[in-house]
């Protein structure tokens, strides 16, 4: 069966407001959610990247990335998230 990944860019304009995303977001990181990268200081090879921050997560399955982004736990941290920064996300099969 195929990985699913998440893969979330933020433009942060509040860090403290993502730092309190952070810990609600925290309680939502059950098993099978594996963090691959955080990355700030990443490297754009072409075109612009809409963010300050990308997070790339692992799930066992797209089914099972879309079950942790609609649970309960996770839909509570989202606005958070929302408020402090511009975000983008999307779930991409792996191979």
């Amino acid at each position: 069966m195929a990985k699913g990944y998440v893969i979330v860019t933020e433009l942060i304009k509040d860090p403290a407001g993502m730092a309190e995303y952070g810990k609600a977001a925290g309680k939502a990181m059950a098993a099978g959610v594996k963090v691959l990268a955080i990355d700030t200081e990443f490297e754009v090879l072409e075109g612009e990247w809409p963010a300050t921050q990308t997070v790339v997560l692992e799930f066992e399955s797209p089914e099972a990335a879309r079950a942790w982004y609609e649970s309960e736990e996770y839909q509570a941290a989202i606005p958070l998230r929302q408020a402090a920064a511009d975000c983008n996300a999307v779930i991409v099969n792996g191979l």
